[in-house]
């Protein structure tokens, strides 16, 4: 009997939801007619918790894993996301071309079938940070790809036999994609990415059955592309009102204005909503695009459904920073004020870390995760005040007041975020978040760009580093949500571009750019076990039963943003949007490589 490694939800004071969660987690498939019911996703719940429930391992024993067995993905780019389990099957992904690999768990990863889109390489020059892709998700006995072309793709688990396909955008148009996708009921929802090719980004509903279309939300436009109602649709516990988006951008700008969401969607199945954040608007020079730039850089919650939008928080208005809100939202139930409530918290690039009300929207807790914070000083977080849920920007910080082809120096943090989307972990044992973040400033100087059809919209130029005094450019926190600050910090040589797992065996797993799988103390953040894999770690480390043995895994493949030159072969210290210059020295720790490794406990 093989058990899932979905895990239970961090919504421990609301028995009929922990009952479905647990449910789920019982359910075994023995054979392919009879997979397992159910979603089977990246961020291992719909609460997007990546915490686990497995205790076998645990921080007396962790000490002792070892590999258990490896397997090579034959791809030498940025290897993000996770292998998911099915019963007794192991689906492994790569970056483009994006291949699949069904493992049979029951002969150490002998490959069952493999599939290999065929994809014109012209897409690689468009997507933005490297060829990588976030990860399957399984779902009502369809396996679930979204390739960098933008093709959606359901595959037979058993066969990899293609049962449908639909294509999702345009790369001709600088649509790409990397992100995973949700399945929520009868429905697959996906995001898309081309904010630095002006296109104009959507969040799409599709049939899982058929591929149809079901319904489409933009981020930018009139009320009727991006579905909101102006008198439901509420930010901060007020009506929109009528074309919040469009009033908020200079002329006709909104068409190419960006707002792509090509990060992580959460789900509330009592509330039926589902989460995510946008990204950047378009060009990153800000001088062309007066106003707000609704509703790019914002968190939205939509009904499943319908996709009408029940609430939306912008976070960053007229971001003059590339601070994509795109990083994962975290559902959680806990204490905050004297008050049990149904949470949602964000850490995102700006660097600040958002609790609200999952309900409402309501900001609760706006406070710095990274001490280098500088672009602002906080976030207003008075009801009363006008400027309710804004930052107060540091205006030396501000690169519209130093003017186009000028350099603001020190900003902190860089545009790779004080954390990009590799995702937190939140662990309800503990009540803590567990953070990988960027430790990363930046130079910057925008100019004016036009707008070409397929071509790179930026507009800027960026020289990343450190903070003055500083030699590391990463840490792994443990943060208090309710409180808004930080427990334990482990400082990293580089950022941990990884994301993290949380395990009812009171572990901590993340992996480190150098090729380190790290395992630490839940609540003291000490370092319990370490092994060096072939290549940096910018995958996701996971873990499942089988065969009633816990195993941990991870894939290892230097690459995403911040390993772009490695990955790439990039030499130029501006290339990589700055990455290349900002982690020159990661070349002295690692090489390319696309390796998953399993580990366990000796016999």
């Amino acid at each position: 009997m093989f058990r899932r490694s979905v895990t239970v939800p961090s919504r421990p004071t609301c028995p009929t939801f922990l009952l479905a969660a647990l449910t789920l987690l019982s359910i075994a498939a023995s054979a392919w007619a009879e997979p397992a019911d159910g979603p089977i996703l990246q961020t291992l719940d719909y609460a997007n918790t990546r915490f686990s429930p497995f205790d076998q391992i645990d921080a007396g024993n962790v000490g002792r894993l070892k590999v258990a067995w490896t397997f090579s993905t034959g791809v030498l780019r940025g290897h993000e996301g996770a292998p998911i389990v099915v019963g007794s099957v192991m689906y492994v992904h790569t970056p483009f071309p994006n291949t699949v690999y069904a493992l049979d768990l029951d002969h150490d990863g002998r490959i069952l079938w493999r599939y290999s889109p065929r994809q014109d390489a012209g897409v690689i020059p468009v997507m933005c940070c490297d060829t990588v892709y976030r990860g399957l998700a399984y779902a009502n006995g369809r396996l679930f790809l979204h390739q960098a072309d933008t093709t959606l793709v359901a595959l037979d688990p058993g066969s990899g036999r293609v049962l449908w396909s639909v294509r999702n955008g345009d790369p001709a148009r600088g649509e790409t994609n990397t992100a995973t996708v949700l399945p929520v009921k009868d429905k697959l929802i996906v995001g898309i990415s081309g904010g630095e090719y002006g296109a104009r980004c959507h969040v799409t509903a599709y049939d899982q059955t058929t591929g149809r279309r079901i319904w489409r939300a933009y981020a930018t436009g009139p009320d009727a592309d991006i579905l909101f109602d102006p008198e439901r649709t509420t930010a901060l516990g007020r009506p929109v009102g009528p074309d919040s988006s469009v009033g908020s951008w200079e002329g006709d700008q909104w068409r190419i204005g960006g707002g792509c969401s090509w990060g992580w969607f959460s789900y509330d199945p009592d509330l039926n909503l589902v989460y995510y954040g946008t990204g950047n608007p378009s060009t990153w020079n800000p001088t062309q695009r007066p106003g707000d730039n609704k509703w790019a850089m914002a968190i939205l919650a939509r009904d499943a459904d319908t996709g009408m939008a029940r609430w939306a928080y912008q976070m960053t208005p007229h971001d003059q920073w590339d601070y994509d809100g795109v990083n994962e939202m975290i559902l959680t139930e806990q204490e905050i004020g004297g008050e049990r409530r149904r949470l949602l918290t964000h850490f995102d690039r700006n660097g600040f870390g958002y609790t609200l009300d999952r309900g409402t929207g309501a900001l609760l807790v706006a406070e710095k995760f990274d001490s280098s914070v500088n672009w602002a000083r906080r976030i207003e977080q008075n009801p009363a005040s006008s400027a309710y849920g804004r930052p107060v920007v540091e205006k030396r910080y501000a690169p519209e007041e130093a003017g186009e082809d000028e350099t603001t120096t020190g900003i902190c943090p860089g545009a790779l975020g004080a954390k990009n989307q590799q995702p937190a972990a939140y662990a309800p044992t503990t009540g803590l978040f567990y953070v990988p973040t960027n430790h990363m400033c930046m130079d910057y100087e925008p100019f004016r760009v036009s707008y070409v059809l397929g071509q790179p919209y930026v507009g800027a130029t960026l020289a990343l580093h450190p903070p003055a005094g500083d030699s590391h450019t990463g840490a792994f926190i443990a943060w208090d949500g309710a409180a808004g600050r930080i427990i334990w910090s482990i400082p990293e040589t580089f950022s941990v571009w990884s994301g993290a797992l949380a395990t009812a065996g009171g572990v901590v797993f993340y992996g480190t750019l150098e090729g380190y799988l790290k395992a630490v103390d839940a609540l003291t953040g000490r370092e319990l076990y370490r092994f060096k894999t072939p290549s940096g770690i910018v995958g996701n480390v996971t873990t499942y039963q089988h065969g009633g043995r816990q195993y941990v895994a991870v894939l290892s493949g230097v690459g995403g943003w911040a390993g772009i030159g490695l990955a790439a072969g990039l030499t130029d210290p501006a290339d990589g949007s700055g990455a290349v210059g900002g982690y020159a020295a990661l070349s002295q720790y690692t090489a390319t490589g696309g390796q998953l490794t399993v580990f366990a406990l000796p016999d």
